[in-house]
């Protein structure tokens, strides 16, 4: 079974007062192996009772769906973006609809990206090479940026998708290890 389950088309049964059910957390990033699957469900405004009983409708479909373990949250927009909400960021940022199988945060306008910045300055001519190869390929094979849907934005600033974040810091680490990933939405 799969850990991605946006990018399943689910058949999910809920009411007119959801929003939209998205999938974050580790569970999205690729190159995690997630030991559970995170998932919040957002709600215009209604009441906390009914918000818990219909997460747990759709807690009980997706377990259908997946081998992992579900764990569910039900907010609501004032919710969502409340300072004390700790995986607001995780959620706007990194979380996939399960309904659109899109960001979520395309949903209120904007695409989310990552920015790494970095400086080959003190690399030597043969490692610059190397670094150049696992961005943009060599010899007909991909590179990670064609391969995952990066783009080079200008020389020492690479922006990519956010679920790609630690594949992509994983292989700056190996040439350089003074980098900056900036986390950005920018407007659709």
């Amino acid at each position: 079974m799969i850990q991605k389950l946006w990018q399943k088309k689910l058949k999910l049964n809920y009411s007119k007062s959801v929003i939209d059910i998205v999938q974050f957390g580790s569970s999205v990033m690729e190159g995690k192996e997630a030991r559970d699957i995170d998932i919040a469900v957002v709600f215009h405004k209604i009441l906390l009772k009914e918000q818990l009983e219909e997460a747990q409708k759709i807690k009980k479909q997706l377990e259908k769906e997946s081998d992992k373990e579900i764990h569910i949250s039900s907010l609501d927009l004032d919710g969502l973006f409340d300072k004390s909400n700790f995986a607001r960021e995780g959620i706007i940022f990194y979380g996939k609809s399960l309904i659109s199988g899109e960001s979520f945060s395309k949903k209120m306008g904007f695409m989310p990206k990552l920015q790494i910045s970095y400086s080959l300055e003190k690399l030597k001519k043969k490692d610059k090479v190397r670094f150049h190869y696992m961005l943009r390929g060599k010899k007909g094979k991909y590179g990670l940026l064609r391969e995952y849907g990066g783009e080079l934005v200008n020389p020492g600033m690479i922006e990519i998708a956010p679920e790609y974040e630690e594949l992509f810091v994983n292989s700056i680490k190996e040439f350089v290890s003074d980098f900056n990933v900036r986390r950005v939405l920018l407007l659709r």
